[in-house]
């Protein structure tokens, strides 16, 4: 068994598709709460700079997942799962013009999971 870090409901999938019909490439990186709260952030692929404070926890629909190693430790317990809902996203996301924004559901991983998670990988 290997567990993952983060997944994307159909909706989520749905979106990213979309957004990758209109932009190509995409990344994500979890906010930590300046301007936009903490929300996922998709971005055209390079257009956010990553360093050595930044992790890859996986990728969704084939797109990476990021977040600062800070935040991490703070989420490091928790699977993650990006969903997409009506409403307006964040300033600088992509999907802002289109009437819905990603969100994150998260939960505790059970024992099991939590011995088969694959490491993270430090960006930069």
């Amino acid at each position: 068994m290997i567990a993952s870090r983060v997944t994307a409901t159909e909706a989520a999938v749905n979106l990213i598709n979309t957004l990758k019909a209109q932009h190509g490439d995409l990344m994500f990186h979890q906010s930590g709460g300046c301007c936009d709260g903490s929300a996922p952030m998709c971005y055209p692929a390079g257009e956010f700079y990553l360093g050595s404070s930044d992790v890859k926890i996986g990728e969704v629909a084939g797109v990476p997942f990021h977040m600062s190693v800070s935040q991490f430790q703070y989420w490091e317990h928790t699977h993650l799962t990006l969903d997409a809902i009506t409403g307006t996203g964040g300033q600088f996301s992509l999907e802002r013009p289109t009437g819905l924004r990603f969100i994150i559901r998260s939960r505790l991983y059970s024992d099991e999971e939590w011995q088969h998670l694959p490491p993270v990988e430090i960006c930069g």
